[in-house]
């Protein structure tokens, strides 16, 4: 069976990363976790003392890097400069310096050449904003996932109840109306469904129901 390159795009909360992952372990496919790929960028950025400010250093640094993510039934292994660091990366220290990596410009393009090496054989799986658009645009399927602003609010606040965090509903709505508004209007890489995505509008579905639909799509064979 052909192994596909599969993008799913969609806004915050829409349930992609949820979807992707599981899907990616269904199919037995590797899920490119940007925001692992980000988190070893830092973690190579602490290993050789790189001032993220310094964008020589910083250029110079991205051209040694070789990161791998390898598929595993517990999970991805991310191997950077052939050095398993899965559990490295996920420390305190490496997720603040991930966030202030992932925003620099000629990371983000090195990361891109990265995904898009990886994907270059099929059997992969990534979500974002901009995967069908930017990253694979010739991707073998694209999937759109769409949810109502209150559905997706309410997603949110009840995994943060979950967590013991109290949080207001209608803040995380307003935030997210926000952050939809901010993501579309964006410079780089706004979110924005691709030409040929299949829309899915995961409002009234739950998670196994989402992998399942994806899933019966692939199967068939069938895109937009």
């Amino acid at each position: 069976m052909k192994k596909y390159v599969i993008a799913i795009d969609g806004p915050a909360a829409s349930g992609k990363s949820t979807t992707a992952k599981a899907l990616a372990k269904k199919l037995k496919y590797v899920y490119i976790d940007s925001g692992a790929m980000y988190r070893a960028c830092g973690l190579m950025s602490l290993w050789e003392a790189v001032d993220l400010n310094d964008v020589k250093a910083l250029s110079k640094m991205l051209d040694r890097i070789k990161l791998v993510i390898k598929y595993s039934e517990k999970g991805n292994k991310i191997i950077l400069n052939d050095k398993d660091v899965s559990e490295r990366i996920r420390e305190a220290d490496i997720t603040r310096l991930s966030s202030q990596i992932a925003v620099i410009g000629i990371v983000r393009t090195k990361m891109v050449e990265l995904q898009r090496e990886m994907g270059k054989h099929g059997g992969v799986i990534m979500d974002g904003r901009d995967i069908g658009t930017v990253v694979f645009p010739e991707a073998d399927f694209k999937f759109f996932m769409i949810a109502d602003v209150h559905t997706r609010a309410l997603r949110r606040w009840e995994e943060a109840k979950s967590k013991g965090e109290e949080l207001s509903l209608k803040a995380i709505e307003q935030e997210l109306i926000w952050r939809d508004k901010n993501d579309s209007e964006r410079e780089i890489s706004p979110l924005k469904q691709a030409a040929n995505a299949i829309p899915i509008d995961t409002s009234n579905l739950t998670i196994p129901q989402q992998v399942d639909y994806l899933h019966d799509i692939i199967l068939r064979g069938k895109n937009a």
